[in-house]
């Protein structure tokens, strides 16, 4: 089961977690593991592993 941190806090995952069973099918939603993007089409196939830093923002607008 690969420990990794989500968001700053740590959360441990099943193994062969991709980064689409962690983020939301919706709009404005970007990802990066370990200080890199990835693209949204790469989300079903970029698999977990172990000690990665993930970060998942939403765009929110304003005025």
């Amino acid at each position: 089961m690969p420990d990794l941190t989500l968001n700053g806090e740590p959360r441990s995952v099943p193994a062969g977690t991709t980064l689409r069973d962690l983020v939301p099918v919706a709009d404005g939603v970007a990802v990066a593991v370990d200080g890199e993007v990835v693209p949204r089409g790469r989300l079903a196939t970029h698999t977990l592993a172990d000690g990665q830093r993930v970060e998942i923002v939403t765009a929110v607008q304003g005025g």
